[in-house]
C-alpha cells in the first residue's frame, strides 16, 4: 500500500495570542511542523503541541522561521548564513528538549515562511539549513519542494528530503504555489482540497489554475493549521488519501525528483 504522509504547521500560537486548528488538526495527520519561537510559538506552547503529538501518535519536526514575530516569519530579511545555520538549530534545539521529555524523537526540519521560500532559490541559505538539519540529528529529513536550491542541497550533502505538496494552497500551470494573497484566486473549501489531494495521489497530478493538470512530486502533503476552516479540510484530507488506497504514515522513504517548482513572489524557477 502506497504511503503518504500528512503534515501540517503547529504551535504558531504566541502568549494569550491563540492561532490555529490544533487540536482537530492533530487528530487527523501524522506529521506536525512546531514553531520553535521565532515567527511563532513559545515555551508553553511547544510543550503543549508535544504532549499532544505524543498522544495522539504524532511524529514532530521542528518549524524553524526568521526572527520576525511582527511579520509572522514571512517578510524577507538580509540574513548572514551563519546567522540562517544558528538560527535553525537554536529552534530545533529548543524543541528538542521537549521531545526529550517526551520521549519522541525529531522527526524532520521544515523551514517556515520567509526562511522556506529563500531556500528554495539561494543556495548559501539553503546549504545552511541542511548543515543545521544535520547538527541536529543524523538522518533527520527536511520537507521541501522537489527541485529547488533546498532540495539539491540537501541530496547532495547525503540528507535525506521529502517532497511536498500544499493542498490549501493554489497552483499555476508553470508550477509556481501561490503562498501569499492566494485567496483571491482559491476558494480552500474541504471538497475541493480534498479533490486536489485525491488527484495528486490517484494520478499523481493537480489542476491548475488556468485549468491544466500540473505533475507534482509529493511524498507529503501539508494543510496550514491557520487557513479558514484548516479542521474541516484536514478530516476531509484524511478521508481523500485513505479513498485512494494510501495509508496515512509518517514512517516514509524520502522520494527523488528533478522537476524545479517555485512560490510565486520569489521561489525557485522551474528547470
Amino acid at each position: 500500500m502506497v504511503a503518504v504522509d500528512f503534515n501540517a504547521d503547529l504551535g504558531e500560537s504566541l502568549g494569550l495570542w491563540r492561532l490555529g486548528a490544533d487540536d482537530e488538526l492533530m487528530r487527523v495527520i501524522s506529521s506536525a511542523n512546531v514553531a520553535c519561537g521565532f515567527h511563532a510559538g513559545d515555551a508553553n506552547t511547544m510543550r503543549a503541541a508535544v504532549t499532544s503529538a505524543a498522544r495522539h501518535g504524532v511524529a514532530v519536526g521542528a518549524h524553524p522561521g526568521l526572527p520576525d514575530l511582527l511579520g509572522f516569519g514571512r517578510r524577507r530579511m538580509d540574513v548572514a548564513l551563519g546567522d540562517v545555520r544558528n538560527y535553525v538549530v537554536y529552534q530545533g534545539g529548543a524543541l528538542l528538549a521537549f521531545l526529550r521529555q517526551a520521549g519522541l524523537p525529531l522527526h524532520h526540519v521544515k523551514p517556515h515562511g520567509a526562511l522556506y521560500m529563500m531556500a528554495l532559490d539561494d543556495v548559501g541559505i539553503a546549504r545552511a539549513i541542511v548543515v543545521a538539519t544535520g547538527e541536529l540529528g543524523e538522518g533527520v529529513p527536511v520537507y521541501t519542494l522537489a527541485g529547488g536550491e533546498l532540495w539539491d542541497a540537501a541530496l547532495a550533502a547525503g540528507v535525506p528530503a521529502v517532497p511536498e505538496f500544499f493542498a490549501d494552497r493554489p497552483i499555476h500551470r508553470d508550477g509556481t504555489v501561490v503562498m501569499f494573497g492566494w485567496q483571491e484566486h482559491f476558494d480552500a473549501a474541504p471538497d475541493t482540497v480534498a479533490d486536489r489531494v485525491r488527484s495528486l495521489v490517484t494520478t499523481g497530478a493537480v489542476t491548475s489554475l488556468e485549468g491544466d493538470p500540473v505533475t507534482v512530486t509529493a511524498a507529503t502533503v501539508c494543510v496550514h493549521s491557520d487557513t479558514p476552516g484548516a479542521g474541516e479540510i484536514g478530516v476531509a484530507v484524511k478521508a481523500a488519501i485513505e479513498a485512494a488506497g494510501a495509508a496515512i504514515s509518517s514512517e516514509l522513504a524520502p522520494a527523488h525528483g528533478t522537476r524545479r517548482v517555485r512560490l510565486e513572489g520569489g521561489g525557485a524557477t522551474r528547470r
